[in-house]
């Protein structure tokens, strides 16, 4: 493998590794939004709610933030495996690095 080389694959893996940094950033920043929008449920949950259909509504409140609760497992388990990979990538050696547009997940 001639210098040129070598350097086209490592920059492409340095290039593969910066954009799986900023997938693993943006996943962050949606797990950070589902927080947000979970603390809501739960303050809606905390009022006082009267009528029957306001309480109505704090139970539908309940059901759709346990759905969002089990979305944000899952989006955790995403930044989990974007990370992992993320360091895959920068411990891998540059010979190994997949063709250009290619990412080489680990097998």
């Amino acid at each position: 493998m001639t210098g040129d080389s070598m350097a086209a694959d490592l920059a492409a893996l340095l290039s593969r590794g910066y954009e799986v940094q900023g997938l693993a950033a943006r996943v962050a920043a949606c797990s950070d939004r589902v927080d947000r929008i979970l603390g809501s449920f739960r303050e809606i949950q905390l009022l006082e709610w009267q009528s029957p259909a306001g309480r109505a509504y704090r139970d539908s409140v309940a059901l759709q933030e346990v759905q969002v609760g089990r979305a944000r497992v899952l989006i955790e388990d995403a930044l989990t495996a974007v990370n992992r990979y993320a360091l895959e990538l920068a411990s891998a050696p540059a010979a190994s690095a997949a063709p250009a547009g290619q990412f080489p997940w680990p097998r």
